[in-house]
């Protein structure tokens, strides 16, 4: 029997993604195969297309690191998830998810509230156990403290700031003009990183600074005008380097130097470095899926409200990441697999 995929046939631009049939592989001891709703779509994503570093993927190659589906089948000693139950899931890294059938193994899988929105609850999952990581792993934030958030209308910011929310952060957070209103709903003074200064601004706004920067666009100039917003203790957490899909990733290692300066300069301000989110998971798999079942729930009962930029069908993958590259949007753009 054959489903279909998105492959990464070379390195490079949106235009590399091809939607092609393979074959439909039977899932392995403690494995479990899902039959796609919905996937996910990240700047990471677009970083592997078109760079090769240590860990990459090889081409070819299927992207993608999250999935929300229905169980079509289960390998031998798989006790849960059962056939059709609905679930979503996390790939640690491997991809794997532009697909419409998705091979993971069962103890990844978290079962997802009936009702709830297919791309809704894809979206929680690498964005919202990426942010709650950084703001209580990495920034060990404390309820009352500030916090400036890049790219806050983004996937993982606008994560970040519902988060927030939720731990009584007072917040601030970069984005266009044309999503001002979107980032005061949630909770958020905003900064027009276009037309002002946010350095300044953040100044004008807290008097003294932050107490934590979440910074999600890397490189050099921008991480150390990132900790000019910190107040003495302040931490900078990087999150990603969004802006290597822009301008290389020279940014890497400008962003690395500038982290490695701040942790050894006596001002005492730190940049806590990030944990590695799967390294995190697969150590507690408890705190993994507690974490995403929490926020399933909590997106369900309508307390928490992931943004949805924009739905592709699978077979729409290319046109996808070239709105991706636009940028501009609102929250987590989704593939929909059909289910």
């Amino acid at each position: 029997m054959n489903s279909h995929s998105v492959i990464v046939a070379r390195r490079g631009g949106p235009e590399v993604l091809e939607y092609l049939p393979v074959d439909l592989v039977e899932p392995g001891p403690g494995e479990v195969r899902i039959r796609s709703e919905a996937c996910g779509i990240s700047s990471y994503d677009a970083m592997l297309r078109r760079y090769s570093f240590p860990g990459a993927p090889k081409p070819p190659y299927t992207p993608g690191e999250d999935v929300v589906g229905f169980v079509d089948a289960v390998g031998d000693g798989v006790t849960a998830p059962s056939l059709g139950d609905r679930v979503a899931a996390w790939t640690f890294g491997d991809a794997g998810c532009y697909a419409e059938y998705v091979t993971v193994s069962a103890e990844r899988t978290v079962p997802v509230p009936a009702g709830l929105d297919a791309a809704t609850a894809v979206a929680l999952v690498v964005n919202y156990l990426t942010a709650e990581a950084a703001m209580h792993k990495a920034a060990a934030v404390a309820e009352g403290e500030r916090a400036l958030i890049h790219g806050v209308a983004g996937g993982v910011g606008s994560a970040l700031a519902q988060l927030g929310s939720r731990a009584g952060l007072e917040m601030y957070g970069t984005a266009s003009a044309h999503n001002h209103d979107l980032v005061r709903e949630l909770g958020v003074t905003p900064i027009d990183y276009r037309n002002e200064d946010f350095v300044a601004r953040v100044g004008e706004l807290t008097g003294d600074g932050v107490d934590v920067v979440f910074d999600l666009i890397g490189g050099g100039r921008q991480l150390w005008r990132s900790s000019r917003c910190l107040r003495k203790g302040g931490r900078l957490v990087l999150l990603g380097m969004a802006s290597a899909n822009r301008s290389g990733r020279g940014v890497i290692p400008a962003s690395l130097l500038v982290v490695a300066m701040m942790n050894l300069l006596p001002n005492g301000k730190r940049s806590p470095g990030m944990p590695s989110l799967d390294k995190v998971a697969t150590a507690d798999m408890g705190w993994y899926r507690d974490t995403i079942a929490d926020l399933l729930d909590h997106a369900a009962s309508g307390q928490m409200t992931p943004l949805v930029a924009g739905r592709f069908p699978l077979a729409e993958a290319r046109r996808a990441h070239e709105r991706m590259a636009e940028g501009g949007y609102a929250g987590k753009l989704v593939l929909m697999a059909g289910g």
